[in-house]
């Protein structure tokens, strides 16, 4: 049986593989750098019109290998979820 990952964002509880990450759309980057998330991964993401967006990368050999997108609310949240309880231990001491 597959080890499950812990507090993983919206990925909690699946398997270790990712399972639940897959290729939704291909997008093209155009002269000025910028793209287009296409409507339907927008709906599904609950993503609007002023919401902002983190840019996490992951590097290998020193390049970028990876970059996702991630609500900044959801951000603020695992930070929060992290930090919080490490926090209240050192100001309680």
């Amino acid at each position: 049986m597959a080890k499950k990952i812990k507090d993983a964002g919206c990925c909690k509880g699946v398997d270790k593989d990712l399972s639940c990450c897959k290729v939704e759309s291909v997008i093209s980057i155009d002269e000025r750098g910028q793209l287009v998330l296409p409507k339907e991964i927008r709906d599904k993401a609950g993503i609007r019109a002023g919401d902002k967006l983190a840019v996490v990368s992951w590097e290998k050999g020193g390049k970028v290998c990876c970059i996702s997108l991630m609500k900044v609310e959801n951000l603020t949240g695992m930070v929060k979820d992290m930090l919080g309880p490490l926090m209240k231990e050192i100001i309680e001491k």
